[in-house]
């Protein structure tokens, strides 16, 4: 896989499955923010107001440079760390997983638990389409009409995304392009008379 690209998934997930009557209800959602994050786990806990655990792990950025694990009360390790486990061994990333419980009168253990947790995590994992998305960056060029042909070769070239452009005597064009080619988009368009008024907001995209 490229540097400039990561796996996440491509929309939400469930699975279920008991071990020695509990019950294990497992979510998986694509998410950006810490408030997505919170948002799902906040519908989660209300629809399943009644469970005993609500356990969870994400992992955001496109390195999975932010994540964190929550055992929701099970034993130190037994849930928030083996969900996490999956997710790592996956290499996927905006992602977050929950795992409900219902507890059925029969305790399982420690090794029990992380079994049964690492289990539902790769469940639902399995059970997502698992994408590839490139790490892109914003680029804004301001150029004048007289170098429009010039400009539109390197568009044709390198084929970036233009979510936005305005032709006028001074023309804009607001692109995206996948991090590792950002640097080339940029040296062409001022070659060609463009000025480069806004670049490196980070994006992203399917591949």
């Amino acid at each position: 896989m490229a540097e400039d690209s990561y796996l996440t998934i491509a929309a939400p997930a469930e699975a279920a499955s008991r071990e020695r009557s509990s019950k294990f209800l497992a979510y998986a959602y694509p998410v950006r923010t810490e408030e997505e994050i919170r948002e799902r786990l906040d519908a989660l806990r209300k629809r399943y107001y009644d469970a005993t655990h609500h356990c969870y792990a994400w992992r955001l950025g496109p390195r999975g440079e932010q994540f964190r694990s929550n055992d929701d009360g099970e034993p130190s390790g037994t849930a928030g760390k083996p969900i996490l486990g999956q997710l790592l061994s996956t290499s996927v990333t905006d992602c977050l997983v929950v795992v409900v419980r219902y507890f059925g009168g029969t305790k399982l253990g420690v090794p029990g638990l992380i079994a049964a947790y690492r289990e539902s995590a790769a469940e639902v994992l399995a059970a997502a389409q698992i994408v590839e998305r490139t790490v892109d960056r914003d680029v804004c060029v301001d150029f004048p009409y007289v170098a429009m042909n010039d400009i539109m070769r390197v568009i044709k070239e390198l084929q970036p995304t233009v979510r936005a452009q305005r032709f006028d005597n001074l023309c804009t064009m607001e692109l995206t392009i996948r991090q590792t080619l950002a640097g080339q988009l940029v040296e062409k368009l001022r070659k060609a008379g463009g000025s480069i008024r806004e670049e490196g907001l980070p994006g992203g995209s399917s591949k």
